[in-house]
């Protein structure tokens, strides 16, 4: 063991070194500046990048850290990708539930290895497909699922005991969630063995998205009661995937998108500690999902600061003591607003790097955009080169090979800490206007997001940043087509159809009776799930259990900010 004095004299060496690497840095530094033309140089949330970074940039450390300890900068997995691949998910849906099930088909003879719906609007606000409000819209955007028997269309074929399902769902999606449950119930399944996750992330929608249905404290009494329900009877499931993707999608800087979906997570915590929850019985099952923008470095950094932040917060602040609490576990998707019509085959190269930084980041699971889904939902042969993306990066670059292979990157390093303290400035601000819910209400977040946005656009039509294809690098030649696929009216009318046959069939003495009791449990302070999964089995429609709970919670209104 070192002596006093011999460690004493190795701070000071390590002083020395660093202060004789600043006085080459100063000259380096006075030499680069002269003459050059790119002397400045920003990320694309406007933070300005230094030449060169040295140990000075880390302050002479790097975090003695190995992957799968506290606090996880490095990963969550002690072996990464040696022990298991990401998750490789393409977010697909289209038409109706049958037209869908047969792409999910396509994707899993393909090599994918995870499923995950995207729900037409109509479903996304909680409409059913023939409700007046879902005409023209029904299969446009994603699938239309109106009920348990859409539900059961959609996975018929597909063991839900087996496959990991992820549904992309807000508003309604504890409504959606039964319909899941309900379906591996008719397929023979224990509701224990289901594995996915449903995204339920209600506070991003009122701040940048905008799919919700109830006021914000109702909304988040359910998210609550998802917690308590699933963690005694679907413990595999993830209750909730707390999401950065919209926030950055709607202009969010990397900082922004980085503190604000974690401050909806620390309020999700607290929401479920206020009910008595232990922290520890539902926390393991909270996961995260994360924008992977056009920078590189900063979408890694990013990423690898917020594993640190939720750790420390989980087991400092919260009380957590199960090490799973601790550990962020994350869905990455590329980003749609990078995504150009013009030059529509450049997409497939922004994919891909964005892909590499989301696997170098240490995701978890990971879906990567269609070249041609700035255009219209994509073709089958636009999604297999997406999942070919993903699988030339697992088993043909080596990159799988090493557990974060950028730790100890002077830059890297350097721009995670930075990150983390411009995280912890915007908690300050969120505190300061009186927590998540109240920072909503008065539009801060709002306010916040817009001011980035409408930046990053007079930044693009001033050149000041530069989209290949876009405001650079433009041709006067014929655009290159690519096939898109074309959603038609087809879907509504079969909808229409197959409802009235439902409603039809169903026994509405049944569906009016479990309507009531789910009124009735709203009403109080039971646990809502086993009445909405009791109105899902009836086969209630996703409108006539959303409007029973309207008709006690209320509808929600967004204020008007200016």
């Amino acid at each position: 063991m070192a002596s006093v004095h011999e460690l004493e004299q190795t701070l000071r060496d390590r002083d020395d070194e660093l202060a004789r690497l600043r006085a080459e840095v100063d000259a380096w530094r006075a030499a680069f500046t002269k003459g050059t033309t790119r002397d400045v140089a920003f990320t694309n949330s406007a933070r300005e990048v230094a030449p060169l970074h040295t140990a000075l940039d880390t302050e002479g450390r790097v975090d003695l850290e190995v992957p799968g300890k506290y606090p996880f900068t490095r990963g969550i997995h002690p072996t990464g990708y040696r022990g298991k691949l990401w998750t490789m998910r393409q977010f697909a849906g289209f038409g109706t539930a049958r037209e869908t099930n047969a792409r999910y088909k396509f994707l899993l003879s393909q090599g994918q290895t995870g499923l995950s719906v995207a729900f037409d609007f109509p479903t996304l606000m909680g409409y059913d497909s023939d409700h007046p409000r879902s005409e023209g819209e029904v299969g446009k955007c994603g699938v239309a699922i109106s009920s348990l028997a859409d539900m059961e269309t959609l996975f018929e074929g597909i063991p839900l005991g087996k496959v990991s399902t992820s549904m992309t769902i807000n508003g309604p999606a504890i409504i959606l969630f039964c319909f899941y449950a309900a379906a591996a119930e008719k397929q023979g399944v224990s509701l224990a063995q289901l594995q996915g996750t449903v995204q339920n992330d209600i506070l991003k929608e009122y701040m940048a998205q905008h799919a919700w249905c109830f006021p914000i404290e109702p909304a988040l009494r359910l998210i609550v009661d998802m917690f308590e329900w699933s963690s005694a009877h679907t413990p595999k499931w993830n209750t909730i995937s707390i999401s950065g993707y919209h926030i950055r999608e709607a202009g969010a800087t990397a900082a922004q998108e980085l503190a604000f979906t974690l401050a909806d997570g620390f309020t999700y915590v607290e929401r479920g500690i206020a009910r008595g929850l232990d922290v520890d019985d539902f926390a393991p099952r909270l996961s995260f999902f994360w924008d992977i923008h056009n920078d590189f470095f900063e979408e890694i950094a990013k990423l690898r600061a917020a594993r640190r932040i939720w750790a420390r917060r989980l087991k400092e602040k919260y009380g957590a003591k199960d090490p799973r609490s601790w550990m962020m576990r994350f869905h990455s998707q590329t980003a749609g607003v990078t995504l150009t019509a013009q030059q529509p085959m450049n997409n497939v190269v922004r994919v891909a790097y964005q892909g590499l930084a989301a696997v170098l980041g240490g995701t978890q699971s990971l879906h990567t955009n269609s070249m041609d889904e700035t255009l219209s939902l994509p073709t089958e042969q636009a999604v297999q080169v997406a999942l070919r993306t993903q699988q030339i990066l697992a088993y043909e670059t080596g990159v799988p090979n090493v557990m974060d292979p950028l730790g100890g990157s002077y830059y890297v390093e350097a721009l995670t800490d930075q990150l983390e303290r411009e995280a912890e400035a915007l908690f300050e601000q969120i505190d300061a206007q009186g927590g998540v819910v109240q920072g909503l209400e008065e539009g801060w977040f709002q306010r916040r997001i817009a001011e980035s946005a409408a930046r990053q656009q007079w930044e693009i039509e001033q050149h000041r940043k530069l989209i290949v294809g876009v405001n650079e690098f433009v041709t006067d030649e014929e655009e290159l087509s690519i096939p898109l696929l074309k959603i038609g009216q087809e879907a509504e009318e079969e909808q229409k159809r197959s409802m009235a046959e439902l409603r039809e069939r169903r026994d509405d003495a049944l569906v009016q009776q479990r309507l009531e009791a789910l009124r009735e449990a709203a009403r109080g302070t039971a646990n809502v799930v086993p009445f909405i999964l009791d109105c899902a089995r009836a086969y209630c429609t996703l409108y006539e259990i959303r409007a029973a709970l309207e008709d006690v919670f209320g509808a929600y209104r967004e204020p008007v900010f200016f």
